[in-house]
């Protein structure tokens, strides 16, 4: 900004002294002036002091230009060689282009992001050691956070690191400063949003949607595997487990009770948890206690090759009745081909698939309102499962490749890296519709049962994904 100093404080008071002095050195400056005139003209010499004078005022005249350009650029006097100095820009510069960078710039250094935690005393200056640590690195600290323990503090960093420090070597560093176990892993661009904000957007998805808890705590709580384990089983006899309301903290061990029954559990071998990622992950599932069952209410309809209409929607446990009425109009084989056991207990696995703790299942319905299909996206743990059960007589009219799209781009968008689906080899119709994906796959076969493993990490399936939402737009 310009500094702008008023008339005002600038104009010096005037005083009659200051026109006294100015008189008196006018005919000082004439006297003087009338002396050396006569001097020289009476004088025998005085043409000669008339030129000497003349060039010594030459000379004086050009050493004050010398002078005065050798020094103009020249910082204060008072301003050290390492103090800053402070630069007043005109308003009317604001906004244009900077000068080019010189050929002599800094190299940009390539960079990675890490996330780190170490354990600290409670000292005053604990944190400083490790800071300092990563400073002389060169490790630049983007955001920190603290986790209060009983003994210490869990300190941890989302740090931007030179390329060529390794991990090892920056934990030694980190040892050496002071901070015991400390544990580092890379980082992504998501990591970059604050905790507050990254809680509010889990929470706000768990508000909209229970299937979303199990992905807000992974979330939240970073690699970790997550299990629903009910109160009751597929039997009808109890389980045994059902954590106290309080929730249970076993170190690498977090015990929660669900809303919908049972426990949550959720493991992370590697990394123990905090007290304060206990509070936040008991928060999240307190809120979904709160909100009670829901599901997102849209839905999409279809037109088959023939021109029957369909509509594929979200399914929860409210659609158990028309479930159990589209399996009694399912062949033995059908259902065998989906469950993998006796046909018998298919009714039993329903509830279970239903559940929004469990994963998020699609239903296909018809213009009459009957369910026709099922597709079922299944968190197992830290792995996903897809799983598709059609009935007869709605087989191989593409049904089963669009709900496995769908499926895939759920799994996709909750960050999964790879989708698995368990079915037989002789089951060619699901065979092909994982094959129509267009996706890198892997196959195992153990005694008769075929694993294929569909990879999402690569180029064409964001590809895939981009052309998939731009036809859902235009229907």
């Amino acid at each position: 900004m310009t500094d702008v100093t008023s008339s005002k404080s600038t104009r010096r008071p005037h005083h009659w002294r200051h026109d006294l002095i100015e008189l008196a050195a006018l005919f000082t400056a004439v006297v003087v002036a009338d002396t050396i005139a006569k001097t020289i003209v009476k004088g025998p010499e005085g043409p000669y002091l008339l030129v000497f004078s003349a060039i010594a005022l030459v000379a004086t005249a050009g050493f004050h230009t010398w002078w005065a350009r050798r020094h103009s650029h020249a910082p204060p006097a008072t301003a050290s060689a390492g103090t800053p100095r402070t630069v007043h820009i005109p308003d009317a510069h604001v906004g244009q282009p900077s000068e080019p960078a010189s050929d002599q710039a800094a190299e940009v250094v390539a960079t990675v992001l890490w996330r780190m935690r170490a354990t600290v005393d409670d000292t005053p200056g604990s944190l400083a050691a490790l800071c300092t640590v990563l400073a002389r690195l060169g490790v630049d600290i983007l955001t920190l956070q603290t986790h209060p323990l009983t003994e210490g503090t869990v300190d941890e960093f989302l740090l931007r690191a030179p390329a060529h420090l390794s991990a090892d070597r920056l934990a030694r560093e980190i040892e050496a400063a002071g901070g015991r176990d400390p544990w580092t892993e890379r980082a992504d661009a998501h990591d970059l949003v604050d905790t507050p904000t990254r809680v509010l957007g889990l929470a706000t998805r768990t508000a909209l949607d229970a299937a979303e808890l199990p992905l807000a705590l992974r979330q939240l709580l970073g690699r970790c595997t997550l299990h629903s384990v009910p109160a009751v089983s597929l039997t009808g006899r109890p389980t045994g487990e059902q954590a106290p309301v309080e929730g249970v903290l076993e170190e690498t061990v977090m015990k929660l009770r669900d809303p919908s029954g049972g426990t949550l559990l959720i493991e992370r071998p590697y990394l123990p948890f905090t007290p304060t990622e206990f509070a936040r992950a008991r928060a999240l599932v307190e809120l979904d206690a709160r909100l009670g069952p829901r599901v997102p209410h849209s839905q999409d309809v279809l037109t088959l090759p023939e021109g029957n209409e369909i509509t594929v929607r979200r399914a929860d446990q409210r659609d158990l009745v028309a479930a159990r009425a589209m399996h009694d109009r399912c062949s033995a084989r059908t259902l065998s081909l989906r469950y993998h056991g006796p046909v018998g207990d298919a009714d039993r696995y329903l509830d279970h698939l239903l559940s929004p703790r469990f994963g998020r299942t699609l239903a296909v319905q018809t213009a009459s309102g009957r369910l026709v299909a099922l597709g079922h996206l299944l968190w197992d743990g830290d792995e996903t499962e897809v799983a598709l059960l059609v009935e007869d007589d709605w087989q191989r009219r593409g049904i089963g490749s669009e709900l496995l799209g769908r499926l895939v781009a759920m799994a996709e968008e909750a960050g999964c890296d790879s989708v698995y689906a368990v079915t037989q080899s002789s089951n060619t119709g699901m065979v092909a519709a994982m094959r129509a994906l267009n996706l890198p796959l892997d196959y195992q076969i153990e005694e008769g049962t075929l694993v294929i493993t569909a990879r999402l990490d690569s180029a064409p399936v964001r590809a895939e994904r981009s052309q998939r939402q731009a036809r859902q737009s235009e229907r």
